[in-house]
Parts: C-alpha cells; structure tokens; sequence
C-alpha cells in the first residue's frame, strides 16, 4: 500500500489511502486491517443493504409495472419502505432449522453465499479515486474469484437442509453456474486482449476519450461479447429465465425452501447484490466505467489533479461515481425486464443453450478479437470505420431502449386506470 502523501499527484483517499493521509506515514499492519475492517463495516456493508433494499423495491415495482399493477404503494412515498417494512418482518420471525438438517452447514450457508458478493465490492471502481484498494491490479480476476465461491454457499443449503426439493435446486446451481462460468470467463477475455491488463481502474481510464473509446464499440467482437457477457450473468446471478435452481412452479423455492427469518433475507441481499455487481463489472468492462459520454469528466479530472486542488476533485469524483451508477442500474433494470418477460426453460435445455451455443460462439469470439488486435491498426481506417459505425449503432438502439420502455410505462398507466375499478386512487 503506498503512502498518499508519496504520491506525485493527489487523489481522494478512500480504503487503507485516507489513513495514510490522516497519519502522515504508512502505518503497521495491524493499524491498517483495524483501519479497513472499520471502513468495511461502517460504508461498506451499509452501502450494499442500501443496494439491495431499492433493488427489491425496484423490482417489485417493475413488475408491477410491468402486469398493469400498481406494486408497493402504502410504506413510504412511492412504496420505497416497502422493503424495509419487508426486512424488519424477517428479522422478527422464527429461525427454523428442519429436523434432519445438519444444523452448522444449515446455519453457515447464508453467510457463505452473501460474504462473497460483499467482498467483490471493495474492487469496484465507482470513480477514478472511490475505490477501496486501487493497488489491487487483479480487481477483475479478484471480482470473478470470490464471485464464484458463491455456489458453494447454495449447495450447502440444498444439502444441509434435507429436503429434496433444496437439493434439486443446489444441483441445478451447480450444473448451471460450472456451466456459464466458461462464456462469462471467455467474454472477459476479449477485453482482456483488447487492453492487455486486469486493472479495472487501468481499463476505466483507457475509457476516458468519450463514447467512441467504450470497448463496446472497439470491435464487432466486443459488441457480441457484451451481450455474451450479459446472457451468461443471468446465468450466473439466478436470474430469470435462468432461475431454476428456486423456480417456485417446480421445486417450491429450490436450495433455499427450508429458511425463514433473517438467514432467509441473506440469499435476497445476496442475489440482488450480485446483481449490481454483474452490472458494474459490465460498465466497467465495456460502457466506459465512470466516464461520460463526451469525455467531459476525464477532462476536468487531469486539470483538477494538475492544479493540486482536491476540493474539486472530490466533487469530480462524486459526479463519476453518479454516471458509474446509473449506467449499472440501467443494466439492472434490463435485467429486471428481461425476468418479466421472457419464460422459463428447461434446465436441459439451458446446459444446451450453454455447451452448444454459447461456448463456441465465446471462442470464436475470442479468436475473432485476437486476430482482429493483430491484423487491424488503432489508426487504420478499417478500425476507424468500424467505430465510428458501432457507436452509431449502440446510440440507436439506446435510443430504441429509451423509446420503448417510455412507451411500455405509457401504455401500461393507461391500461392500470382502465382496469382498475379504483381508477386514480391507490389499491
């Protein structure tokens, strides 16, 4: 960890820095664990509840949305303390553990399948200085590492809970997660060729020259590896129409039919949290992280850094970690959509779409990225072309995006009042 007063240009310190700047000198080991297990306890862990809390309460009102309905409406303005009404209800109720359950792995799958999604936040780089430990030059590999210790957590609860219907969602997790793990992996890749680092802030400020330098729309591969990337994080997340390991019309709730009370609401904090995750890492890796479109932010960055002045740096940062933010709700709020859109499959069917599908095309993806970094020049039309071609598109099909959910909300109102028989008042 290297000291903030060391460094040749300022930076707002967040993690292990601030105590540096505080102290005036790099401080034991001991001090800076203290340190950054206060910090992981006081921001960290309030930060991602807070996540998760407006996530269900998003969801819940998309999908009501989305069924002509109203959603939460009675706790709070707009139904916002719905969740923790929700929350509150949970931790007061009864913790059972079944009969024939192993009670410590029945106790310890809760905690086992949140403490990794907590843990992947500390690499997330929410603006060019707002992340825990910018030194972690492997955030991407560390990301996807503590990622997938999560599965073990579900398999625990579909196994220690000695209930079949738990277990046939554990193994359907397991199956499924092994399964998608390759094209999530391999979509990765082809970024990771484009730029050549696992740095997640490296791969950030290679970003910062406006929207035509988003690697979404370096290439064609990069464009596909998007939408791989997404499919195979619904995958990954549980989410619909992947969700068969608590499809609730087949095996009651899956891996988790057996929890009640606050152990119940870890796998909900777990999964929404994950959520937001899969989507940082998505902006991050393709959407241009924390910049914004015209290259504004990172201008004013350099020049706050060249005039020392940290005051608005902060406030630069501040307006970074808003644009990182809102284009990762965007993405889970895609998510959300595509839930209460699409049907469930098979989970035969899924492994297929998987081993059949998806695999090859990430491989032919990422040998089709590879070739492309060897034959076509950063400066050679070809490459120019195809940016300036790519963008054009991805602005359409925002636009195409915007239009359509504005739409959608438009006509699914007009359709809540003429349905409803308490047409303008809340049921």
């Amino acid at each position: 960890m290297h000291a903030f007063i060391a460094s040749p240009e300022p930076v707002i310190p967040t993690g292990g820095w601030v105590l540096n700047y505080l102290l005036g000198y790099e401080p034991g080991v001991m001090v800076r664990v203290a340190w950054d297990v206060t910090v992981i306890g006081v921001v960290f862990l309030p930060a991602v509840s807070l996540i998760a809390f407006l996530s269900i309460w998003m969801e819940r009102k998309v999908a009501g949305r989305i069924q002509h309905r109203h959603g939460p409406n009675r706790v709070g303005p707009l139904g916002i303390l719905q969740s923790l009404a929700d929350g509150i209800k949970l931790v007061g109720k009864e913790d059972l553990t079944p009969a024939g359950a192993d009670r410590w792995l029945f106790r310890l799958a809760p905690y086992l399948a949140f403490a990794p999604v907590f843990a992947a936040f500390l690499a997330i780089p929410f603006g060019p200085d707002l992340v825990f430990e910018k030194s972690l030059s492997v955030g991407l590999f560390w990301i996807l590492a503590v990622l997938s210790i999560e599965v073990i957590g579900v398999i625990l609860a579909g196994w220690s809970s000695n209930s079949k219907w738990s277990v046939y969602g554990a193994m359907r997790e397991a199956c499924q997660l092994i399964s998608y793990e390759i094209p999530l992996g391999v979509s990765i890749l082809i970024v990771v060729v484009i730029t050549g680092t696992l740095d997640l802030n490296k791969l950030a400020a290679m970003q910062s020259a406006g929207l035509h330098a988003w690697f979404i729309f370096h290439q064609p591969f990069a464009l596909a590896a998007f939408v791989t990337f997404f499919i195979a994080s619904l995958a990954s997340n549980k989410r619909a129409p992947f969700d068969l390991p608590e499809s609730e019309s087949e095996i009651v709730a899956g891996y988790h039919t057996e929890y009640s009370g606050l152990r119940f609401s870890l796998f909900y904090l777990a999964e929404y949290s994950a959520m937001f995750v899969m989507g940082a890492v998505m902006t991050a890796l393709f959407l241009g992280a924390w910049n914004d479109p015209f290259g504004i932010l990172a201008t004013h960055i350099a020049a706050a850094r060249a005039e020392q002045n940290l005051f608005q740096l902060l406030l630069l940062n501040v307006a970074a970690a808003h644009v990182f933010v809102g284009k990762t709700v965007l993405l889970v709020f895609i998510q959300m959509w595509v839930r209460w859109t699409l049907p469930r499959p098979r989970i035969d069917q899924v492994l297929h779409a998987c081993f059949k599908v998806m695999l090859p095309m990430t491989l032919v993806l990422l040998l089709g990225s590879a070739l492309w970094q060897l034959l076509v020049t950063p400066d050679s039309i070809i490459q120019r072309v195809t940016n300036v071609t790519l963008t054009g598109l991805g602005l359409a099909l925002l636009c195409a995006i915007i239009v359509t959910i504005g739409f959608a909300f438009a006509s699914g109102r007009r359709n809540q009042q003429r349905l409803s028989p308490f047409a303008g008042r809340s049921t």
